[in-house]
């Protein structure tokens, strides 16, 4: 059994997929950290796939909104469990009106309008001025993307997701913006996950699935009072998505599988990212005591 180095970030579905048994594993329960406590995390092993799982939004509902996930205690938590592969996956609106609902979508870059979320493990501390090119791991986006090919999903890997505040979701003018900006997928949640795996040298890539198209996007739609989103996505559309949703569990497992057969290591410098300052000898080799508060 190969050593468990990799960790999931379940999306706003995840919680239904553990209830259901569709995702299971030995739970560890919540992990204290500098920053308090993590998500319920979960060890999870099979035959020939080891790794470890944690729902973002709670773990037996949506209890916290993406505006409120304590991303820093979620990360540090993985990474203390020597996790140093972290994939996460997101529901985000289309932008993009050649995207379809309940397709796969491999994010490529990032675009930041949060607000007043703690963002770093880096406060008051005279390091953490990270590249941020390329925004997510391109091995393990490459790793992503030929797994959902073996399983023939339908996917797109040439994507920018706008990461918004929330729990609103955008205004048509908004989203007008969004897309002058170049963004093709819109959501909630990517941010800080992305900037705060980098700054503990882990590689971080997302999975998408298409949930709706944005305000704005295609036709108009009327509002649905008590609907999901509101009117944004109709029941067929609804029905694809859940399709795209049942997917994941067999996703992670093909995904932790081909990372654990990985022979060589990864093309990439995510587990670099800090070394100006260990060159400098701002910190040592723990990287506990980078962050230490």
């Amino acid at each position: 059994m190969p050593d468990t180095t990799i960790g999931f970030i379940g999306g706003s579905v995840a919680y239904r997929l553990m209830s259901e048994n569709k995702i299971t594993g030995r739970r560890l329960g919540p992990r204290p950290t500098p920053y308090g406590d993590s998500q319920p995390i979960f060890h999870c092993t099979g035959p020939q796939c080891n790794y470890y799982f944690l729902s973002r939004h709670g773990e037996r509902g949506y209890e916290t909104t993406a505006p409120y996930v304590n991303y820093r205690a979620n990360v540090y938590a993985l990474r203390d469990l020597d996790v140093r592969t972290l994939i996460a996956w997101s529901g985000p609106g289309a932008i993009n009106p050649n995207f379809q609902i309940g397709q796969f979508v491999i994010p490529d870059d990032l675009i930041d309008e949060t607000k007043n979320r703690p963002h770093t493990f880096y406060e008051n501390k005279g390091i953490g001025f990270v590249r941020q090119h390329p925004t997510f791991c391109p091995a393990l986006r490459r790793t992503i993307s030929e797994t959902l090919g073996a399983l023939g999903l339908q996917y797109d890997d040439d994507a920018t997701y706008v990461c918004t505040q929330g729990p609103r979701l955008e205004t048509r003018a908004e989203i007008r913006k969004f897309a002058q900006y170049g963004g093709d997928l819109v959501g909630m949640t990517l941010v800080p996950e992305v900037f705060l795996a980098k700054e503990l040298e882990m590689c971080y890539a997302a999975i998408c699935y298409v949930t709706n198209h944005a305000e704005g996007v295609g036709p108009q739609r009327d509002f649905r009072p008590g609907a999901l989103f509101e009117g944004l996505a109709s029941p067929e559309e609804m029905k694809r998505v859940n399709a795209a949703v049942e997917r994941f569990p067999e996703i992670i497992a093909r995904l932790a599988t081909a990372i654990a057969r990985q022979t060589t290591p990864p093309e990439c410098a995510c587990h670099h990212t800090m070394e100006r300052y260990r060159q400098r000898g701002d910190i040592g080799e723990d990287w506990r005591e980078w962050v230490a508060r």
